[in-house]
């Protein structure tokens, strides 16, 4: 079943004088359940991709379904009640309130939307414990490493259950133990929760977590890769191969 539906995706900035255009009639359908890395060189317009999907940014022509609610025709206030309930978010830099403690950033989500305190609760310690934090719900932001940041985020992202979770080159800024530790994480939770994840990565060790890899050359898609049946050794290999073929990753600006 198809959850996200992008079609003939066009996105601009400037003026009609000095015109640049990032993704040139994009076609893109991702499908419940899914786990979905998009990689490209800096400037292929990854990021951008990722932004204008996620409601983070509009785009210029085209149009966008979320499990058939069209996002590019909705008005800001309209958005905003969309995002809160069926799009989950993780960031680079985890996006984490530092006055409040581990738990409490978790829970916003369901903050917003008015949970029951019981239900927020129970919702609360499966995440935390899928997650591997709930030892460390009490302490605030600045007493935690970069690991248990990203997986505080990841926490707050699922603890809604929303329709679609984007996460921005999540691994970014940690380092290898922990990334791998996030990526697993997000792997199982993917497969026993069914959740549809869409990444965005320069990392091929990140990608080959995913069961499907997009890669963006020049605003377009350049080609995809399957997982399969494969093993994630065997489709890193093929990640490092298409990425040769593209002439290498570097981060995006």
């Amino acid at each position: 079943m198809t959850i996200l539906e992008a079609t003939k995706i066009y996105k601009n900035y400037g003026n009609k004088f000095n015109k640049q255009e990032v993704l040139k009639g994009l076609d893109l359908t991702i499908d419940k359940g899914e786990f979905v890395s998009i990689m490209g060189a800096s400037g292929s317009g990854k990021t951008t991709l990722l932004n204008v999907l996620s409601s983070i940014d509009k785009v210029s022509q085209g149009s966008i379904k979320i499990e058939g609610n069209e996002i590019t025709r909705m008005k800001e206030k309209q958005l905003a009640e969309f995002r809160k309930s069926h799009l989950g978010f993780i960031f680079q830099e985890y996006n984490l309130l530092d006055t409040l403690t581990v738990k409490e950033n978790i829970l916003l989500p369901l903050t917003v939307t008015k949970t029951p305190k019981k239900t927020a609760e129970q919702k609360f310690a499966e995440v935390a414990q899928e997650l591997g934090i709930l030892e460390v719900k009490d302490k605030y932001p600045n007493e935690i490493s970069g690991g248990q940041k990203q997986r505080t985020s990841a926490a707050r992202a699922f603890i809604h259950e929303p329709s679609i979770i984007f996460a921005d080159e999540p691994t970014g800024a940690l380092d290898s133990k922990s990334a791998s530790d996030l990526l697993n994480k997000l792997s199982q939770l993917n497969q026993k929760r069914k959740a549809t994840i869409v990444m965005v990565t320069h990392d091929p060790v990140a990608a080959s977590f995913s069961n499907r890899v997009i890669f963006i050359k020049d605003g377009q898609i350049y080609t995809q890769l399957n997982k399969g049946d494969q093993s994630r050794q065997t489709f890193f290999k093929d990640i490092m191969k298409t990425q040769g073929v593209l002439g290498g990753v570097q981060y995006e600006h």
